[in-house]
């Protein structure tokens, strides 16, 4: 028996080997085939401590979602999300989004930043910087940011 399933184990580890490579021989090309979209979205994975999720959101809307709301209002970012995660390895229970127009958006640029920070305000950055200090820096931890540009496929 162990002499007829060898080869036949070799055969199908073969047949799946051929079957992962095939589609490496796709040769598709970029605008042609998909097109990288403009729009850069970041990612922000968090685990919030058991029980202080309602304490971080609160913390989030006085800091992270006001300021993305006045960086919206100047057109710094198109849009931002507070994402739970219901299920899964526990890693992570909450995922931050920012969508930005561009890659571009991301450089440093003084004149973007002072904007921000006339209608932020300074009080407003420094409150928000003690909060972080002070409590999120206890009932959370960032576990990665992660940068993406979607590729849409061309269908025709």
């Amino acid at each position: 028996m162990n002499r007829l399933l060898k080869p036949l184990g070799l055969a199908i580890a073969a047949a799946s080997m051929m079957s992962i490579a095939s589609p490496a021989s796709a040769q598709l090309t970029v605008w042609e085939d998909y097109t990288p979209q403009k729009s850069v979205v970041e990612l922000t994975y968090v685990k919030v401590d058991e029980g202080q999720m309602d304490t971080y959101l609160e913390g989030l809307r006085d800091t992270w979602v006001r300021a993305n709301e006045i960086a919206k209002e100047l057109g710094q970012i198109q849009s931002y999300g507070i994402y739970v995660v219901p299920y899964g390895s526990n890693e992570v229970n909450l995922v931050l989004r920012i969508t930005y127009p561009n890659m571009a958006t991301l450089d440093a640029d003084k004149v973007e930043y002072d904007k921000f920070l006339a209608a932020w305000g300074k009080e407003n950055m420094d409150s928000s910087n003690k909060t972080v200090l002070e409590l999120y820096n206890k009932i959370r931890k960032i576990k990665g940011t992660y940068l993406l540009r979607e590729l849409r496929m061309n269908l025709d």
